[in-house]
């Protein structure tokens, strides 16, 4: 398989939503689906800059190593 998202494949997916979901819902969806990504990609972002801000402000929360 060479790739899931041949261009003839989206142009199936997309067929089959306009199908299921019509014309006039059809862009409230994949406006939806945008602003969820973007929540996501933010939610991740502030994660991480979360957990670096954390680590360096207790740098040996990070060492895991025990020394004999």
């Amino acid at each position: 398989m060479e790739g899931l998202f041949q261009p003839m494949h989206l142009l199936v997916i997309f067929f089959i939503a306009l199908l299921i979901f019509g014309p006039k819902k059809l862009p409230e969806l994949g406006k939806g689906i945008g602003e969820g990504f973007r929540a996501l990609k933010e939610g991740m972002k502030e994660k991480s800059s979360d957990q670096s801000a954390t680590a360096s402000k207790n740098p040996a929360s990070g060492n895991t190593e025990v020394k004999s």
